[in-house]
């Protein structure tokens, strides 16, 4: 099936793509491996000239961006400028930062001398997802060419007019040709360029099933790989939360961006002692709510991405209430145009029903009562996944000492704002593995060298 751009709000038709020929596509490779030969000689000054420039464009033209996403996935509007804007930010902190972050390490051999240097390994396979087009693509490209790679990019069959615009953003910027290429591929042709000896590193955000067919694949290939592969973060509410504080975050946690988030808030463990009273302010909350046009500035509710994700959630929910959950709101698509889902609260989730291990990708709160502190640990690590998650309490030494138990690349107190370039992101279990962002996420796909020299005398 051709890449297709559909308006989620009302489901029509915006545009069709037909996939890369097999010719197009070796034209492509052999294009990025020609341009890292000469990329990975330039400076990190060279380097950071076109990568700043792409910030700039994006910061200049923000309101484009950001209403083509939300016409091709539903994003409402303001989140929309929020993710150009954050974007921008990524691109530009690896353009200010990367020559720092791969700096020589000095190291300390009891005779002569001894460094680590950094070096780029190739052409990156990158397959992203649809439900932050743009920001996906920033924290692969931001790193990676500053580090002196190049990359060839499956991005979401849904997205496809943001995939253009982002591979025409960097060419505006003076990336030249190669450095960042957009391949409209089958998953047929995405095994081809797993296998293809000019890649050298994949790097794959999206679901568990295809973490593990890429994964697999880069390994049959001895090829490096990162998998950001979702989640099912705890919120977890201890008995001394400020809820008037809380809450709120609780609204945003899950409903942001629909609630299609790897690291939403999406299992509520709540102590009991206040549970009745987080439950009754958290439905009032998700209660007004107001569905509508993403793109009308007002509407607080958007659509689910595509008609096949809404069905999909519908069916869980469904699955969750037959294993003997309890729907004590929401359950149904909403009644007008589009693919919306009524913000729905499970609870009664008990460990034998689908809902207790799956992740929900859309509005769909799991609420869980917790007797003490240790049980409300205990159940959050209880999941297959190792994502992220919170804790909220008035007491941060308390908050810590949470954090630090629960098992997960990420944990926030009294926040759950993962927004800023600086903060590694990635998991663990099947979250997957790799850190993206931050000084870490740099340091991926490129050699570390160990240089030693010194007089030694040959052993006898």
């Amino acid at each position: 099936m051709a890449y297709q751009s559909v308006n989620p709000n009302d489901g029509k038709l915006l545009k069709s793509f037909e996939h890369l020929s097999n010719a197009q596509l070796e034209q492509a490779l052999d294009q990025a491996q020609t341009c890292f030969e000469t990329w990975k000689h330039t400076t990190y000054a060279e380097r950071a000239a076109v990568i700043h420039k792409a910030a700039a464009l994006l910061h200049a033209h923000v309101d484009d961006y950001a209403k083509l996403e939300t016409l091709e996935m539903g994003k409402r509007v303001e989140e929309a400028r929020g993710e150009v804007k954050f974007s921008a930010d990524i691109l530009a902190y690896y353009a200010k930062h990367a020559e720092s972050f791969l700096a020589p390490t000095q190291l300390q051999p009891k005779v002569g001398e001894a460094h680590i240097e950094s070096s780029p390994t190739g052409v990156l396979f990158c397959v992203e997802p649809w439900n932050f087009p743009y920001y996906q693509l920033a924290r692969v490209a931001g790193p990676q060419l500053m580090a002196g790679n190049v990359l060839v990019v499956k991005h979401a069959g849904c997205v496809p007019q943001c995939a253009i615009a982002f591979e025409k953003l960097l060419l505006d910027a003076g990336a030249p040709m190669g450095a960042y290429t957009n391949l409209r591929i089958t998953y047929e042709q995405s095994d081809r360029v797993i296998d293809d000896p000019r890649i050298t590193g994949v790097a794959l955000t999206g679901s568990v099933a295809a973490g593990r067919k890429v994964a697999a694949r880069a390994g049959q290939n001895l090829k490096k790989s990162t998998m950001e592969l979702g989640g099912s973060d705890a919120f977890i509410v201890l008995d001394d939360a400020d809820l008037d504080k809380t809450v709120p975050w609780a609204v945003w946690g899950r409903m942001f961006n629909g609630g299609q988030t790897c690291c939403a808030a999406k299992r509520f463990i709540v102590l009991d002692a206040i549970a009745d009273q987080f439950l009754a302010k958290f439905k009032t909350a998700l209660e007004a709510l107001k569905p509508g046009d993403p793109m009308d500035e007002r509407t607080t509710h958007g659509p689910l991405s595509t008609e096949a994700a809404l069905v999909q959630l519908l069916a869980q929910v469904d699955a969750a209430v037959k294993g003997g959950a309890k729907l004590l709101m929401g359950g149904k698509r909403i009644d007008r145009p589009g693919s919306f889902m009524q913000a729905t609260i499970l609870t009664d989730i008990q460990p034998g029903n689908p809902a207790f291990r799956d992740e929900f990708f859309g509005p769909v709160v799991s609420f869980f009562r917790v007797k003490t502190e240790d049980e409300a640990i205990a159940l959050a690590n209880d999941s297959d996944f190792g994502l992220g998650g919170s804790v909220w309490t008035k007491d941060e030494a308390r908050g810590r000492r949470v954090a630090s138990r629960v098992d997960t690349g990420m944990m926030f107190v009294n926040n759950i704002d993962w927004a800023d370039a600086e903060l590694p992101f990635g998991g663990i279990k099947h979250s997957g593995y790799g850190r993206e962002l931050g000084p870490m996420g740099i340091q991926e796909f490129v050699n570390k060298k160990l240089v030693r020299t010194g007089h030694i005398a040959a052993p006898v």
